[in-house]
This record gives structure tokens, sequence and C-alpha cells, in this order.
């Protein structure tokens, strides 16, 4: 657990893949981000989660007001976030000016099937993700994404790639079986308004893949 940032208001710390953020349920999940900061921070608060295999950045709070206000910038789409993916096939640019693409699908709890989520356009809640193609890997097959969730359903961006026809490298739940190492899925960098003094944040952590 790398710290990024530090202050009396709030934490932003970078997770390793296969760490959980929060504990899980049953035997042996209760090691997790929050317990491990909470050791050193006791008031450190939990405000926004990433999948277990997701690797990069989480901002934690530091007390119950900070806590409220960080899930409301969250909620009113305050906090800008950027991730970084590897997914299989090529994955050309959409050709739009900017060479920015959406994918704009109602997604769903699989609720049989959990943690699965899926796309379900008749009760499904409204999610859009924005991408842009990096670069390919002709050799591999393969196209690393820069990916902005601009909702955040759960395993949004892991259901949308699977629905787009490129699911990310080494998605056990979404993808096919591929031998990779780890989910190739990052968050990268968060930009928001500190939420006490109100200075515009920016913070970064490096692409392990």
């Amino acid at each position: 657990m790398q710290v990024l940032h530090e202050d009396a208001f709030l934490l932003a710390l970078d997770k390793p893949a296969g760490l959980l953020a929060v504990p899980g349920r049953g035997e042996g999940k209760s090691d997790c981000l929050a317990a491990r900061a909470q050791q050193r921070w006791p008031d450190a608060l939990v405000v926004h989660r990433l999948d277990q295999a997701t690797s990069g950045l989480m901002l934690l709070a530091r007390g119950a007001e900070i806590q409220r206000r960080l899930s409301a910038a969250f909620a009113e789409r305050q906090v800008h976030k950027q991730y970084e993916a590897i997914v299989h096939g090529h994955l050309p640019a959409p050709g739009t000016e900017d060479g920015w693409g959406e994918i704009d699908l109602p997604l769903l709890i699989d609720w049989p099937n959990r943690p699965r989520s899926k796309v379900e356009h008749n009760g499904g809640k409204p999610s859009r993700t924005r991408w842009k193609a990096l670069s390919h890997d002709e050799g591999r097959g393969t196209t690393r994404l820069l990916l902005e969730p601009v909702t955040g359903r759960s395993h949004q961006l892991r259901v949308h790639l699977q629905a787009l026809g490129h699911p990310i490298v080494g998605d056990t739940l979404y993808g096919p079986e591929d031998g990779a190492e780890r989910l190739m899925l990052h968050a990268k960098e968060l930009w928001l308004d500190h939420p006490e003094f109100g200075k515009a944040l920016h913070f970064v952590s490096k692409v392990p893949f």
C-alpha cells in the first residue's frame, strides 16, 4: 500500500491488484486496504471502492464529515477519474474529432450470478464510459485504452468493454481464459477539489503494466 498523499483531511493510496478495498464476506477476507489504512490512521473512512482485481488510486476520508463531503463530490460527479486498460482485439479509434468514443449501456447486478453485472435495457441503471485507444499490440492482439467512467456502476468498465466485444485482458469474470497474471485495469489519475480548502488536487498512480 503506497501513500500518494496524506493530510489531516484525506488520503490518496495506491491499492495493489488482488487486495480487497473493504472487508469481504467469509473467513479470511478481513485483510483489505481500508483495514490496513485504519491501522495507521484510525479515522480513515472509505469513500469509494475498486474491484479486488483492479489496482490504483483510492481516496479515503479522515473522519465522518470529510467522508460526507467527498461522497457528495463523487455522487455529483465532481471527481474526475481516468483508468488505463489492455483489452483483447484491435479496437480502432472511433473516428470522432477528439478521438474519444462512448459506451452508453444500462447495467444491472446479475443477482443469480453475483458478483457479476450485466447489460439490461429493461430496468438497468444508466451507465456511460468514455474510451480512447492509446496503442495497439498487433503481436499480442491487444489494444491499450484510456477510460473515463462518467457513471460509477459495479464492474462498469469491465462489462462495457465486454459488451463492446473487447473484454479486458485477465478478466476472469467477463473475458476468456487468457493466462494473464492479473486484470489489466488500473485507476491511474484523480482530479478533485480539496474538501476543506477547495484547492484543486491531481493524483497520479503509475500504471504497472
